[in-house]
């Protein structure tokens, strides 16, 4: 995970709390039970985190997306039918994830709230993984 800490320590703190929200999902989903987490770069486009629990149908269960733009700013997608929205906060996206349906949460300030929120969808996700 040297190339997420190299990525981390190159992005500027702003106001949007995106780095910091990143920071906070990042740690989360490191610390979650049987979780391998891997990081594809696509500079100038997005860095992506992804989480898969092995011995799974799904390749992964979440992916967080750094999406390279002034500023930068968070997506976070879960197959649809692995968590609930209860407040609808997060836009299904048809196909979106590895062809299949996807609930998406773009978070463009990280704010307390809204990382909490996606926190819950992200160990609610693990959960399904691992009982898939």
């Amino acid at each position: 995970m040297d190339a997420v800490q190299a990525f981390v320590e190159q992005w500027a703190e702003s106001p949007d709390g995106n780095r910091q929200g990143f920071i906070r999902l990042q740690e989360l989903l490191t610390n979650l039970e049987g979780v391998e987490v891997s990081f594809h770069p696509r500079p100038g486009v997005t860095y992506s985190l992804r989480g898969a629990v092995s011995g799974t149908n799904r390749p992964l269960f979440v992916m967080i997306d750094v999406i390279e733009d002034e500023p930068r700013w968070l997506s976070v997608c879960f197959f649809g039918d692995m968590i609930q929205d209860p407040d609808q906060l997060g836009a299904e996206v048809p196909g979106g994830l590895l062809g299949e349906d996807a609930l998406c949460f773009d978070l463009d300030t990280c704010t307390e709230t809204s990382v909490a929120y996606v926190a819950e969808r992200i160990k609610e996700a693990h959960r399904s993984a691992l009982s898939g």
